[in-house]
């Protein structure tokens, strides 16, 4: 009888994960706590370490992203179109304010003190979260975007946002009056995410045709030449390659390195600057929907959530997975230069 080995184990699972696609996850500034939004209408709060649901939230329709404030409090983006707050130690959320259709993406800003929300409407809107609850009193401003809004990240005062055909603006949060940049994505096809450099001094922008884009926010000719872009999550089969969507991507936070998510199941680790993959893990059930690195890097939250990119079919269940991060999968090897001659 020859024995059976267990496949290899793609991190701790987490108990009471949401019951529908997962949209996004999120690890806290401050803390192992996981914050998950998710097509069942629900904003998980979990302990990450301690793997320990503390709180679900219900909201009126799906919920597309989610951010934290702080461990007391967080925020959501709904396709009810409303924007929410959450107090996670009262049980309790209050309506911030609402778009025109369903709110995509939403980030909070420390360096701003706003909450930054982007629709499917072709609006981003800055709200106040300190004023009183109303959306006219919280409102800080809307500006029109060229498309729906698909994707934000934040680094400093720098904001850039990704829509549909493939446009993307790159905003300074200082003076919100008209974007510092509009640029379109050097990608041919539907951007899926975009997340900046912890440096600032750029962004990484993937598509649903297994490529990621690197770019850079100085236009000098120097700067604008390092930029590339690079093929990723796809495969070879009888003679013809599948490509899948990079659904995710997240830098860690120490060494500036980056995991990418895929419909492939995959997730790999990069190092952009020596344009080298470092790592990739043991393949997750189903699609990789979200990821992210916790505030020390030592952690990383991996959404295993089928995003029906081949239609309604029967797939794995949802799944949220924290592995435990080794320095040698995210670290940057160093560069080994030939001795010179004699």
């Amino acid at each position: 009888m020859t024995s059976v080995h267990p496949p290899p184990v793609p991190g701790r699972e987490l108990s009471n994960p949401p019951t529908d696609g997962i949209s996004n996850l999120r690890f806290s500034n401050h803390s192992d706590n996981l914050l998950v939004s998710s097509w069942d209408k629900t904003v998980r709060l979990y302990d990450a370490s301690a793997n320990v649901l503390r709180g679900e939230f219900m909201h009126g329709g799906p919920v597309l992203d989610c951010c934290f404030h702080d461990d007391s409090s967080g925020f959501s983006a709904s396709a009810d179109n409303k924007v929410r707050r959450i107090m996670f130690s009262h049980g309790k959320e209050e309506i911030l304010g609402r778009h025109d259709a369903p709110v995509r993406c939403i980030e909070y800003s420390y360096a701003a003190g706003q909450v930054i929300t982007g629709s499917w409407d072709k609006t981003l809107k800055c709200w106040d979260p300190r004023g009183a609850s109303g959306q006219e009193r919280t409102l800080v401003g809307t500006y029109p975007q060229p498309e729906r809004v698909y994707s934000l990240s934040l680094v400093g005062n720098r904001l850039v946002v990704a829509t549909a055909g493939r446009h993307v603006n790159v905003y300074d949060l200082r003076n919100m009056s008209q974007p510092e940049q509009r640029r379109e994505s050097s990608l041919k096809y539907q951007t899926r995410c975009v997340r900046c450099y912890p440096n600032g001094t750029g962004y990484a922008l993937s598509s649903v045709e297994g490529r990621v884009a690197m770019e850079f926010f100085d236009l000098s000719e120097a700067s604008q030449a390092k930029k590339y872009a690079f093929k990723c999550h796809r495969k070879s089969e009888a003679g013809r390659d599948i490509v899948y969507p990079v659904n995710a991507i997240a830098f860690h936070p120490v060494y500036g390195t980056f995991a990418t998510g895929g419909c492939d199941g995959f997730v790999n680790v990069w190092d952009g600057n020596n344009k080298k993959r470092l790592y990739q893990y043991s393949k997750y059930p189903t699609s990789v929907a979200a990821l992210s690195f916790s505030r020390d890097g030592r952690l990383l939250a991996v959404a295993s959530s089928y995003t029906f990119e081949e239609g309604d079919k029967a797939h794995e269940p949802d799944a949220i997975f924290v592995r435990s991060v080794n320095e040698i999968e995210v670290k940057p090897k160093p560069k080994v230069y030939p001795n010179p001659p004699a």
